[in-house]
């Protein structure tokens, strides 16, 4: 069994990846890999924060090391952002980061059915989206990647942007990911909570009801969505004072509520077989 290296990040394309205009590191989408030394054969994408423009640190490695304790692997995705990437070239990563896991599962001893997401803030943004614009892989391609499927087993989105519509947009994530005159029907389009199907993955949510830069209703208008399509969904909102972006909110003194949300995640988890 090789598995890759979680010392560096290895691109998720053999040569340029769709759309690249460049050669620096911010070009190359790539994974960073956490395995476990486990016997939980799950696997978690992890998709960082940062209002597509930049990759918050502490919604990176920290992260997968949580997920490594509780004894799931983990990938830390470097996906393209603004000012140089708009959509679809995020998208594209991420439904690529979860090819490669499904199409090395055997190597890297993974479940392929067992490949969830996660992400936070605009990195929650685009777990949803890959939650929602899927496929079941393209069985006629060369690439051995591109055969397999895109959907995720489930979803973990934490005080995530869902909706590009006002008045509860992130209009900052909303320009950077789809430029300042984007089509209707475009914005729509990633609006997620308006393209859930009953195929949508089960999905866990945490936010914070005065979240003072992503609205809570963001939360609410996609546990809406998914349980009017019967689809099984955790919803945790905090009645606290708290800034945008705490993470994995390990401060107590900060965060004396906060910091159990990973906790009842990893219980959701277990729940569903990861």
């Amino acid at each position: 069994m090789t598995r890759p290296d979680s010392r560096e990040y290895v691109p998720l394309w053999p040569g340029k990846a769709p759309l690249q205009a460049g050669e620096e590191s911010d070009d190359i989408p790539a994974v960073r890999y956490f395995f476990t030394d486990s016997q939980n054969k799950s696997f978690v994408v992890v998709c960082p924060g940062g209002g597509y423009v930049n990759l918050a640190p502490h919604e990176s490695e920290p992260v997968a090391l949580w997920l490594n304790s509780i004894g799931i692997n983990a990938g830390v995705l470097r996906y393209r952002r603004a000012p140089k990437y708009r959509h679809p070239a995020p998208l594209f990563d991420v439904t690529r980061a979860i090819r490669t896991v499904r199409a090395n599962a055997d190597r890297w001893d993974i479940n392929p059915g067992k490949v969830g997401v996660l992400g936070f803030s605009a990195g929650g943004h685009l777990a949803a989206t890959v939650s929602t614009h899927f496929d079941d892989g393209n069985p006629a391609s060369p690439d051995p990647v591109e055969r397999a499927g895109s959907r995720p087993d489930l979803s973990v989105l934490l005080y995530a942007v869902i909706t590009l519509q006002p008045p509860s947009a992130h209009t900052g994530s909303r320009k950077n990911l789809l430029g300042d005159d984007a089509p209707d029907v475009v914005v729509n389009l990633l609006s997620n909570e308006r393209q859930v199907t009953a195929q949508t993955p089960p999905a866990f949510l945490f936010h914070t009801y005065g979240d003072p830069a992503v609205p809570v209703e963001n939360a609410l208008l996609y546990a809406a969505a998914l349980r009017r399509h019967g689809v099984a969904c955790e919803l945790h909102v905090y009645d606290t004072p708290a800034p945008h972006g705490v993470g994995l909110a390990r401060n107590e003194r900060h965060h004396p509520v906060l910091h159990r949300w990973p906790d009842l995640c990893a219980d959701w988890l277990r729940g569903k077989g990861f």
